[in-house]
């Protein structure tokens, strides 16, 4: 069975960093075509990063070098690593496999002061 499970999501200032984490079972991260969506309140779903099984990364033009995506291969895991938290980052994440179109349940992220 495949199971994606996103952890990480926590209130922060502007400004302030998170990583979330997404733990994976029923297929290998290094293998696939993984990715971070995200949906806003009231707002339609939106990619934030994609990664296929050798490495290669796509990010979306709102991250300006704000957030980095990586794996730990050993541990079947996928990270978002986000700095300099904007208010408009509030939303659910969301780690999915692309070509199976699974996703996990989201994790949710607020940032406000």
């Amino acid at each position: 069975e495949v199971q994606l499970v996103e952890s990480g999501g926590d209130l922060v200032q502007p400004g302030g960093s998170l990583r979330l984490s997404c733990a994976v079972s029923g297929f290998t991260v290094s293998s696939s075509a993984v990715g971070w969506v995200r949906q806003a309140l009231g707002k339609g779903l939106e990619w934030v990063s994609r990664m296929n099984g050798g490495g290669s990364i796509k990010y979306e033009a709102f991250v300006e070098g704000r957030f980095t995506v990586s794996r730990d291969n050993a541990k079947n895991t996928l990270y978002l690593q986000m700095n300099s938290l904007k208010a408009e980052d509030t939303a659910v994440y969301y780690c999915a496999q692309i070509e199976g179109g699974y996703w996990g349940k989201g994790t949710l992220v607020t940032v406000s002061s």
